[in-house]
């Protein structure tokens, strides 16, 4: 006779989830594209045709990912009105970390003063911050963390081959953050992502022991027309799914921040997506460049700071790069 198995207690948590604050933090070096062309074989009106880059934010000596991180998260949980030592889980969405263990996110911890949090690094490029704003939903919602600490940087930059024309330019420095906490009504929906591992090599950085073995750097290489043409097809397709997985039409957006990739980009995703006109689009590529996992909340942070949007807007974020990877969603600015 079979004896029954032990019931398991499931965790459960807030009906639902929402953001309270975002932090920014920049490189401090502004390089625009004059002082770009002295580095590359380039002209401003070719790289602003190409990407709609004018400059782009690079890290000082002095800035780190850790030091980037936690000006970020600072502001965040300032702004969020939520006491630190209630935030008991800290992720971390980097590319720029160059140890495999300890995690960054536990250094961001410690460099709060938080308590005992859950820690952990996300490897998901670009689309780092949309797969943790998922995660962090889940885990508000199911009960296994009450206030989650989101944190996207990048130094790419250091990884940067400046002899290579076609991606040189495209790259800046930053840290973004937000707070994740409990909420009565949705302020995070249905995410939408994936991967497509098959083409792990369009994107895709140096073997770091090998480059170092041969006494060279890591470096990002792109294959930019392949890029170009998944993320203007494949991810437009996928930013009208997660509109629909939130239950919302395009006219009854306010805001879209697409990774800030390249303008030509999210010029074309704009073509397939059908967004009215009163739509707020996110443009800041122009002033940051590409920063990774660090650019949607970056461009969080200047939009509400600008007030080309406003708390309580419903925003459409979505991420995608190497891997290939996407993530997006529909949230509620803080």
């Amino acid at each position: 006779m079979r004896i029954m198995s032990a019931t398991i207690k499931a965790s459960q948590g807030a009906p639902y989830s929402r953001i309270y604050g975002v932090g920014g933090e920049r490189g401090n070096r502004v390089v625009d594209n004059a002082e770009m062309c002295t580095i590359i074989d380039s002209s401003d009106e070719w790289i602003q045709q190409r990407t709609g880059i004018v400059e782009r934010r690079w890290a000082t000596e002095d800035q780190t990912p850790l030091s980037m991180a936690l000006a970020a998260s600072r502001k965040a949980i300032e702004r969020s009105g939520i006491d630190p030592a209630q935030i008991d889980a800290v992720l971390v969405a980097t590319g720029s970390h160059t140890r495999q263990f300890p995690s960054l996110a536990v250094s961001v911890a410690a460099g709060l003063g938080l308590k005992d949090p859950a820690a952990t690094d996300l490897s998901a490029a670009c689309a780092g911050f949309c797969y943790g704003l998922s995660l962090a939903d889940s885990m508000v919602r199911t009960g296994t963390a009450k206030n989650v600490l989101i944190v996207g940087v990048e130094i790419l930059t250091r990884q940067t081959d400046f002899t290579d024309r076609g991606t040189a330019f495209l790259f800046g420095d930053g840290a973004g953050a937000v707070v994740v906490g409990p909420s009565e009504t949705p302020g995070i929906g249905p995410v939408v992502w994936g991967s497509d591992g098959e083409s792990a090599d369009v994107i895709w950085s140096d073997d770091w022991n090998e480059a170092f073995a041969s006494g060279k750097k890591p470096v990002i290489h792109m294959e930019g027309n392949k890029v170009f043409r998944w993320a203007t097809t494949f991810i437009a397709e996928k930013t009208a799914e997660a509109l629909e997985a939130a239950g919302l039409k395009p006219e009854e957006l306010d805001v879209f921040i697409p990774h800030q990739a390249n303008n030509r980009i999210t010029d074309s995703m704009l073509r397939r997506m059908h967004l009215p006109e009163s739509v707020v689009i996110s443009r800041d590529i122009r002033q940051m460049g590409n920063s990774s996992a660090a650019s949607i909340p970056i461009a969080m942070e200047a939009l509400l700071e600008s007030g080309d949007a406003k708390s309580g807007d419903t925003a459409l974020v979505i991420g995608f790069g190497a891997g290939l990877v996407y993530a997006g969603q529909v949230v509620v600015l803080p």
